[in-house]
């Protein structure tokens, strides 16, 4: 695959702005790990290469587990994540499939047992914020630097 445009080249204040919301993201409550689980996740529905390398090798750096992003595809079948952590995917995933979920209760209020309200917000931000790098990167066809093949 062969990048289509360097989007950070041609709009780079677009980059900082929008980067400048995953500052935010590291004064709330959400724990780091929930949030390398969260990116991980969408960008695996999304199918962004880049977004899977970057965040998969900084969940290992933060000290998730590679059995644990192995099965992150499978985590409603797997032990290995916390109720916290079951929520926030099942929203995840729902926020992910919006145009099918619509974002319906009974997932709205499974996320609601294991987040207060402002972590709620915030879990939502950051579930729309991986969303929309993905939706830079993927048409773009952003390459990740490591991305050869061995």
């Amino acid at each position: 695959m062969s990048q289509r445009i360097n989007g950070y080249a041609v709009a780079p204040e677009a980059y900082r702005i929008k980067a400048a919301l995953e500052d935010y993201f590291k004064t709330t409550a959400l724990e780091p790990s929930l949030i390398h689980l969260i990116k991980v996740r969408v960008s695996q529905i999304n199918h962004c290469a880049y977004c899977l390398h970057m965040h998969r090798e900084e969940a290992l750096k933060d000290g998730d587990t590679e059995k644990r992003l192995l099965l992150l595809d499978a985590w409603r079948e797997s032990g290995m994540f916390s109720p916290r952590e079951r929520a926030a995917l099942c929203w995840a995933e729902s926020l992910t499939h919006i145009a099918d979920s619509h974002a319906n209760d009974a997932d709205y209020e499974a996320m609601r047992a294991e987040f207060n309200e402002k972590d709620a917000v915030d879990l939502t931000f950051a579930i729309a914020q991986i969303n929309g790098w993905n939706r830079i990167a993927v048409p773009l066809r952003q390459v990740h630097p490591q991305d050869k093949l061995r």
